[in-house]
């Protein structure tokens, strides 16, 4: 806990605010919406561990109640998205919303896909 705090606590001092975040016992994957400025921030973080910066991603949020009440629909957000490589995936902050991290070179694709698995169902 003291780890992720630390991690917190350098972001708030750069000003750089986090949309999605992920963590496990090893990592913390996580997003910020510039690259403006981030630099003295990924310095700072290399303190606490290795770091990889990744560019031209883009979230993809599926939102609606049916995620957590029904039975069915997170399989078929990943049945649908099967061909397209998922980055990261975050769930569980609302329950009413799944997101994803994508390359941005497979957004329409993803969305299509979605679209299609979820709203066009034979």
């Amino acid at each position: 806990m003291v780890f992720l705090r630390k991690v917190f606590e350098v972001f708030e001092r750069h000003r750089i605010s986090i949309d999605m975040i992920t963590t496990s016992e090893v990592a913390v994957s996580l997003t910020v919406d510039s690259e403006e400025d981030l630099e003295p921030l990924l310095e700072e973080l290399r303190l606490y561990g290795m770091v990889e910066k990744e560019v031209d991603q883009c979230i993809v949020c599926i939102v609606g109640h049916m995620i957590q009440e029904e039975p069915g629909p997170a399989a078929r957000i990943f049945e649908s998205l099967r061909n397209v490589p998922l980055r990261m995936i975050s769930y569980g902050g609302s329950k009413n919303n799944v997101s994803l991290l994508i390359d941005k070179q497979y957004k329409v694709e993803a969305l299509k896909a979605l679209n299609q698995g979820l709203f066009q169902l034979n």
